[in-house]
């Protein structure tokens, strides 16, 4: 019987053959099957297809934090003219606090949607009272640290922070999305968190959960996080002033929201191999899906609206991203992230001279 490596092996050797000479494009995704960027993938990939006029597949290189994926992508996959990364939200704060191969500065970009991610809680839990037993997992970090910014209240330290995360906080490691889901839906997690198009297909209807909070959109102008107008009065700074009467403010809130806005910005961004001729093919697709008002429809329906960034101004957010690294908000992000268990480093190369 083929065990789960020899299948990712074999997936791979196909990308290899999948020259630029065949019809399809190969888009890989970090994670398994199921989860939030494989679904926002394949419901994007169905519309960008009439646009690009040649057939997607997507593959699925799934590892510890989503890593080995986007490395394999940086280290063997790129110099396929027909192959496209799907990065998410883990790798962008996996660029920040994690060693690792890849470089979003090294590639062409393509799309991304400026997303944001939905946080739940069961119907009968208070999450400002009770323990919250959480899943951890790839991209999560930024929602266990807004769930602990929401604890605490205005002006929490990282001290502070890390008190809250020892007595009142599970972090639970270990879970596959299905398991996390499994679990949330029998009451044995009390707070969860998908991408917008997997919070809508898995609990929306939901009779067990409730919206907590949207983490909100980042203004490309201002650097700011905006209210979520698909999710009307619960982005997070609106929730936090509902429950405090203060904007959140402070070291620990500087810290979430440097990782959120990496997070969030990058959560759904495709790249390609820097100099690739079929580059200019697929940023005019995706110009001309953003402009088609029903693919748009038939995706907004599944995601929400939210911005398309096609192109270079994704670098230019990256740029903006970058801008807001300040020494002590990533060195206090570091050691959080370390007191929870994470093996997070200190990269001196991501902050700005």
């Amino acid at each position: 019987m083929m065990n789960f490596k020899t299948l990712v092996a074999g997936a791979l050797a196909s990308v290899m053959m999948a020259g630029s000479a065949m019809a399809d494009y190969t888009f890989i995704v970090p994670q398994k099957p199921g989860s939030g960027t494989s679904v926002w993938t394949s419901i994007v990939a169905g519309e960008l297809e009439k646009h690009l006029g040649e057939k997607i597949k997507i593959v699925h290189i799934p590892g510890a934090n989503d890593i080995p994926g986007f490395n394999k992508f940086h280290n063997d996959l790129q110099s396929d003219d027909k192959t496209v990364m799907v990065s998410h939200g883990g790798n962008g704060v996996s660029y920040l606090v994690d060693d690792v191969d890849y470089d979003y500065y090294q590639y062409d970009p393509i799309g991304m949607m400026n997303l944001t991610i939905i946080n739940g809680h069961q119907k009968d839990f208070d999450p400002y009272t009770g323990e919250i037993l959480f899943s951890a997992g790839s991209g999560m970090n930024p929602d266990m640290m807004a769930h602990i910014l929401l604890k605490g209240g205005p002006g929490l330290t990282m001290a502070q922070g890390a008190e809250i995360f020892d007595s009142q906080y599970k972090y639970i490691k270990g879970m596959s999305g299905g398991e996390r889901r499994l679990s949330y839906q029998r009451g044995e997690l009390n707070v969860t968190r998908e991408s917008t198009a997997a919070y809508n297909k898995y609990y929306t209807d939901a009779p067990y959960s409730k919206v907590w909070f949207s983490q909100g959109v980042f203004n490309l102008e201002t650097g700011e996080i905006d209210a979520d107008p698909n999710w009307p009065n619960q982005s997070i700074h609106e929730v936090f002033e509902a429950k405090w009467g203060v904007a959140p403010s402070g070291e620990f809130w500087d810290a979430f929201e440097l990782a959120g806005n990496f997070r969030d910005v990058m959560q759904k961004a495709l790249w390609t191999r820097a100099g690739n001729p079929n580059t200019p093919a697929l940023v005019a697709a995706f110009r001309a899906m953003a402009a088609d008002p029903e693919s748009m429809a038939k995706i907004y329906q599944k995601t929400g609206k939210y911005d398309w960034i096609i192109g270079n101004d994704m670098k230019d957010a990256l740029d903006i991203l970058r801008g807001q690294i300040q020494r002590e908000t990533l060195t206090n992000l570091v050691g959080f992230l370390q007191h929870t268990g994470k093996a997070a480093i200190f990269k001196e190369g991501v902050i700005p001279q």
